[in-house]
Formats: C-alpha cells, structure tokens, sequence
C-alpha cells in the first residue's frame, strides 16, 4: 500500500511539472526580454526596426542622429550613391536631390547649399548621415525621445491619435498574459496604428508600441490625412512625337490632332562641344508650338535627345559637373517654357556608361517632379546589342522615372541582313513580358511606342538585301494593284511579296 502511495506521489509530481512547463512554454514568448533594451530604439512608421538595422544608430555631441548610409539605402532611398571622385553621398527622394559632402558640414538641396550642425561622416569603415538634419529631403519628422527612443513619421502617412480613458497597461501582444512595456494615465495621448478584434496596436509618448483594449480610448482623431498624388494624366498616356531640329522648321499646326492627350516636340538636343551646350529649338517657332498644344489641352513633354553622340554622351555623364550642370539647364528649359513633361530620348551609348545614365535619371527626374513635370525614359527592346540596348538599366530608370517609353520598333532595322517585320506582335508582346519581368519593370510605368512606318525589302542581283522606310499612309500608293496581302497570324500583319522588281514587303498595319 505504501509502494502505491509512493508511485501516485510521484506520478502527481510529475504530472505537476509537466503542466507547470507547458504554462512557461506558453507564456514565456509573451515575457520574453525586449532584445533592443540597452540600444537606441528606432522606430520608423510605428515599426521598431532597431532589430533589423545593419549598423547601430548613434547621436553625437550636438544631438544629431546618425543612421548608416546602408540603412538608408533599405529604409529611404534605394539608389543612394557614394560619389567616390567627389568625396560626397548624393541622396534622393520623390522632390528633392541631396548632396552631403564628407569633408564640410555642408550639403546641397536640389542645387542650394545648407549648412549642417553636423555632417556626413565616415566611422569605422561605415558611412554615417545626419538623418535628423535631413528632415525636407525625405519629408519625415524625427523625435529624440529621452528614454533612447528616435521615432521617424513620414508626413504624407496618415496619422490618427486618441485620448486614454483610463490607467491602462500597454501590453507587448493580445495573449491572455503579456510582457507590459509601458503605462499609461488616464488623458495621455497615443497613436493608433491598428485595429484588429477589440484591440488597438499603439505608440504611446514615450515611443513603446503594444496592445490595448480599443474600448481604452476615446477622441480618436485623424490628425494627418494620408498625402494622395494625383497623376498628371489619370487616363492612358496617348503620345506623338512631333520632330523638329536645328535644320527643320517647327511643325505649323492648327488642328486638333485626335486621340492623343500628349504631344512630345524634339526641343533640345546635346551640341557637338567639348564641353556641354544644349540646343534649345523652342526658341524657334516653339511659342506658337506651345499655344497651339496648351489651346487644344495637351499635356507638353519636351524630348531631350543626345543626337547619338556616344562621346560627348560619354563625357557629359561620367562628370558630375557637366552631369549636374546639364540636369539643371534642363530644368531651367522646363521651366522657362511652361512644359508638363521631359521626354528623355538618349540612344547609342557606350555599355559601360548604363549606370551613370541611370544616375542621370536619379538625379534629374527629383528635380523635374518639384515643379510637377513628369520624366519619361526612351528604352529599346532588351537583350540586344551593346550600344543600342544593354546601356540602359531600365529597372533602376523604371524606378526613378514616371514613365518608360519602350521603342517597340526596329525589330528588322535598316542594317538587316534579313528581311521581316519592323514590330511583330509576337515579338513585342515578348518584349513587354521581358520588361515586366526579368527587367522589373512596373506596368503602370510602361508606354508603348509604336511605328507608323514599314520597310519595302529588295534583293539585289547579287542577293543583297537592302530596304527602305515607308510611310504607313503611304503604303497602298507603293504597292502594285494586282498583289495579294496575306495574314499572318503570328505577327498580326499582312505580308506582300511580289516579283519583277524583286521586291518583298512587312507592312505594319498598325495605328498609334
């Protein structure tokens, strides 16, 4: 009987440490130790990211906040650039371009200079910026909080608050039992970040986030509204170019020209100079241009064009004087002419220059966005040649960019040695598959260039294959009366072959 008693007690025993290690398995998660205590808290857009942060941020003597130009690059600004040959960090956001230099405590704001309390500095082989002086360049507002807490708000983020009604506990999750990380008194304000089966997620004052019942507050108030951008265009974008230059006259129009909401004269272009000149051709015959445009409600992107020179395209990008000194003629040019849009048609460039033209767009577009004129970016198909297609890194340009115009023409060029069409649609729809795709390219961004052209292909005595361009509406006056135009599914064409004079024909029988 006694042995009995024994088993039992132990069994109880047992049982007693069973359930008092299943209590701590369940409840221990919730009273975990905060792995951020002893650290400067950093809490962006009420998401403490001290955890996840790549460096520790730091303050210095001024009470100035560093944060790592690593962390910056994941948490503000993706295309950050060390520019090594100028010893200076050029940052940007969706208005602004930054330039802090890492020998003066200064920087530059979209071309002004600002004094700075402290400056960039570089700290144990780390980058370091003074986020706390950069507030207008990333549009947020940052709080020291004396118990080692930064929080950061962007100011275009909604930001809604409330009134405590009573002392209440801030708890770290919903769960029967949790770690408290604050306490609150009746009256204190907190931000409500969440609302999710009768509890609110919160910030209180002292910048510590957890759970309290929703029936806890009262007064809730929407103290920011949520900042809505508005496109400029809120249909499709329906573009014509209208090509001008220094040897042709501005085009004289009168019309309403229909179906198109955007027109895009050719007016600047890069000059042939050792240094930098931009050719301005609205200033020949580009008034009336622009009343004609503004007359009939069109939108006005200006194309600025590298006229293929790949040198001094070379030269300009790869220095950042001329590079900036160029960006701010053209937002000058942009200004001085009232324009809506700069159309940015740089082609033929050297493969090894495709991250600085990207720079080129980074710094640009910020530039052109203060003033509300859209930056839209000529592509050509990917994956082709050096110098026509591999120069552009249409990802990063899609990224800084409002639109991606995609040339989706010269599928068979004038240099051919085989004959076909100049944009097949099996050949653009995999074009367009490639820059959503493996290029990252966002839909919304992408406009679709399309040719109004098609080329008559010859063969020669020899077999040589030489072609010209032809005009769409001039297609039916080109062709004999007698020929037959045959469909081809694939490309979504006829396709016209004839003899006596040798001749083969792709017409494009597409509209803009």
């Amino acid at each position: 009987m006694k042995n009995i008693k024994n088993i039992w007690k132990k069994v109880a025993i047992v049982v007693g440490l069973l359930v008092i290690a299943g209590v701590i398995l369940i409840v221990s998660p919730n009273f975990k130790k905060d792995p951020n205590e002893g650290k400067i808290n950093f809490v962006i857009n009420n998401n403490n990211v001290t955890g996840k942060l790549k460096h520790d941020i730091w303050i210095d003597d001024n009470n100035v906040v560093y944060v790592s130009m690593e962390d910056l690059e994941n948490y503000f600004d993706g295309q950050i650039y060390h520019d090594k040959a100028n010893n200076q960090i050029i940052t940007t956001s969706d208005t602004k371009v930054a330039v802090l230099s890492l020998t003066q405590k200064k920087m530059t704001v979209n071309g002004s200079e600002v004094k700075l309390v402290s400056g960039a500095k570089r700290q144990d082989g780390t980058y370091y910026l003074p986020i706390s002086e950069m507030g207008k360049i990333y549009n947020i507002e940052i709080n020291n909080i004396s118990n080692n807490v930064i929080t950061l708000d962007s100011l275009d983020r909604e930001l809604v608050k409330a009134d405590v009604s009573k002392n209440v506990s801030v708890k770290y999750n919903t769960k029967w039992i949790a770690r408290t990380v604050d306490k609150l008194k009746q009256g204190e304000k907190v931000v409500v970040i969440s609302e999710k089966d009768g509890y609110s997620r919160i910030r209180t004052e002292n910048g510590k986030i957890g759970y309290i019942k929703s029936d806890k507050l009262t007064n809730k108030t929407i103290v920011r509204e949520k900042l809505e951008k508005d496109p400029q265009i809120k249909e499709k974008v329906k573009l014509v170019w209208d090509y001008y230059s220094e040897y042709v006259n501005a085009p004289v129009r009168t019309e309403k020209i229909p179906g198109i909401n955007v027109v895009s004269p050719s007016f600047f272009s890069l000059k042939n100079t050792d240094g930098l000149s931009i050719i301005d051709n609205a200033a020949r015959g580009g008034k009336d241009y622009l009343n004609w445009a503004k007359a009939n409600g069109y939108k006005v992107w200006a194309m600025f064009s590298n006229n293929s020179m790949k040198e001094v395209t070379s030269k300009i990008l790869n220095d950042y004087t001329l590079r900036t000194k160029m960006i701010e003629q053209i937002v000058a040019l942009a200004v001085q002419y009232d324009l809506d849009g700069i159309n940015v048609d740089f082609e033929y460039m050297n493969m090894a220059d495709k991250d600085v033209y990207s720079r080129f767009i980074i710094e640009l577009a910020p530039r052109l966005r203060e003033y509300g004129i859209v930056t839209s970016v000529d592509v050509t198909a990917p994956d082709g040649s050096e110098n026509w297609s591999l120069c552009f890194d249409r990802d990063e340009l899609a990224k800084a960019a409002d639109y991606i115009i995609f040339m989706a023409y010269d599928q068979h060029g004038v240099s051919s040695t085989k004959t076909g069409s100049v944009a097949g649609y099996d050949w653009v729809e995999a074009n367009i598959k490639k820059f959503i795709g493996q290029e990252a390219v966002e839909k919304e961004k992408i406009i679709l260039g399309m040719p109004l052209y098609t080329r008559l292909w010859k063969t020669d005595s020899t077999g040589k294959i030489i072609s010209s361009v032809i005009n769409m509406n001039k297609v039916n006056q080109t062709l004999p009366k007698d020929v037959t135009k045959t469909w081809d599914e694939l490309t979504k064409q006829y396709y016209v072959e004839y003899t006596g004079r040798t001749t083969k024909m792709s017409n494009v029988d597409r509209g803009c």
